[in-house]
């Protein structure tokens, strides 16, 4: 089920993030990438633990990423990792350029 959930998520034209809304680290995540002109639909935060399944879906994303902890964001089918790298590419600029590279911004 977990891989499922999340496979069925992942899409080559959209960023999605796997979260927990108590995590600090998913709130700020959320707010770096609203900054950013997203076309309608292009940009998915996935709340993990309103499916029942947290730790099986943490673990996929382990299987998948080498990580269970989140945010897990996902540019594209990539996983560029958590909220430390995906701040690393907003400040240095290689965000904006992936996110142009997939079509997601207006």
């Amino acid at each position: 089920m977990a891989q499922e959930f999340v496979n069925g998520k992942i899409h080559p034209g959209k960023v999605v993030v796997f979260i927990k809304p108590t995590c600090p680290y998913c709130r700020r995540t959320q707010e770096l990438l609203h900054k950013y002109p997203f076309k309608q639909g292009t940009l998915e935060f996935v709340d993990i633990t309103a499916t029942g399944d947290t730790d099986e879906i943490q673990n996929y994303l382990q299987a998948l990423t080498g990580a269970r902890t989140v945010p897990r964001v996902f540019i594209g089918k990539e996983c560029i990792g958590g909220f430390t790298d995906l701040e690393k590419m907003h400040q240095s600029g290689e965000l904006l350029t992936q996110l142009k590279q997939i079509g997601v911004l207006q």
